[in-house]
This record gives structure tokens, sequence and C-alpha cells, in this order.
């Protein structure tokens, strides 16, 4: 479902796919070759919420804002199942493990992985290039070429799946 909130309707670009299912509404823009998968819930009802390219927003997932902070995720980024983003910004070629939760005012630095389950803060910065695990996170290591490489892997095959779904299923808008 997409739809408007106080005459503000999300923007999102003609590649993207968005679940029909998936629940935008407001002041959300989402980029070319995004993917927003089912049952995930993005309301633009509170402060902005931009997208960028070649992002994948996972099943089950949700993002929010607080008054006058809003959330970004910049180009690139993989965002796993169930992970909730509130009011924090994600940086490119970030990837957020699965549940994790990213709160206001954090920041993931570009590059950075967010290990599954994680519990990033309010206003805590994750450094680039880093791997950040635990409750409260803490980065554990730098990545290496295998950590890049199969960031990489995963977010490219989601950029492969959302334009299959979006081209040549009936699952989206």
């Amino acid at each position: 479902m997409i739809g408007e909130y106080k005459g503000v309707s999300p923007k999102i670009h003609d590649s993207a796919f968005v679940a029909k299912d998936a629940v935008v509404v407001g002041d959300v823009t989402i980029g070319e070759q995004s993917s927003i998968w089912f049952k995930t819930v993005i309301r633009g009802d509170v402060a902005p919420t931009h997208i960028g390219k070649r992002v994948s927003i996972q099943d089950l997932s949700m993002l929010h804002q607080s008054p006058n902070n809003p959330l970004i995720v910049e180009d690139d980024v993989t965002v796993g199942h169930q992970v909730t983003l509130h009011s924090a910004i994600v940086r490119k070629n970030a990837l957020v493990g699965m549940g994790a939760l990213i709160l206001d005012g954090a920041e993931i630095g570009e590059s950075a992985f967010v290990g599954a389950g994680s519990l990033v803060p309010p206003g805590k910065k994750i450094p680039p290039h880093t791997l950040v695990m635990g409750r409260p996170a803490k980065v554990v290591r730098k990545l290496t070429a295998e950590d890049y490489a199969e960031m990489e892997r995963v977010r490219k095959s989601y950029v492969e799946k959302g334009q299959y779904y979006n081209e040549k299923t009936n699952f989206g808008k």
C-alpha cells in the first residue's frame, strides 16, 4: 500500500520494486533499482525518509522517524529482514544484518557491517569499514576482502531480484 499523509505522497522511482503488502506512507523518497520487500512498513509521517539507489529494505522491516530527525539510507545499502531503522543515517555500501535495531541519531559508516541482532543505540557512530556486533553494538574488527565480496554479492542479488519482481511478477506496487 502506497499512500499520502497530510497531502504528501511518497516519491518512488519507476524502477524500484515495492511489494504490494508493504506500507509506504507520506514523506518518503525511494531511489532507482531499490527494493522494499514484503510486509515492510515505511512511515514518513513525522519527518522525511530518504532511501537512495540500489537499496534493499528486506521483509518485515520498519522505518520511522522522530520529529525534525529524518531517516537517511544512502546508495547501495542492504538492510536485512526485520530491521528497525529510526531517525538514523546509514552511509553508502553498508549492510545492516537481520533483526538489528538502529536508533535515533545513530550513524552507520560507509561500508560498515552491522551484525544480525545488534543494537546501535541513539547517537552512536559506527566507523566506516568495520564489523560491529552486540547489544549495544561494539566494533569487532576491520572488514576483510571476503566481507566486502559477500556484501557486494548480497547487494547485487537484491538489485537483480527486485528488478525481476518489478518486471516479471504482479507482487509489486
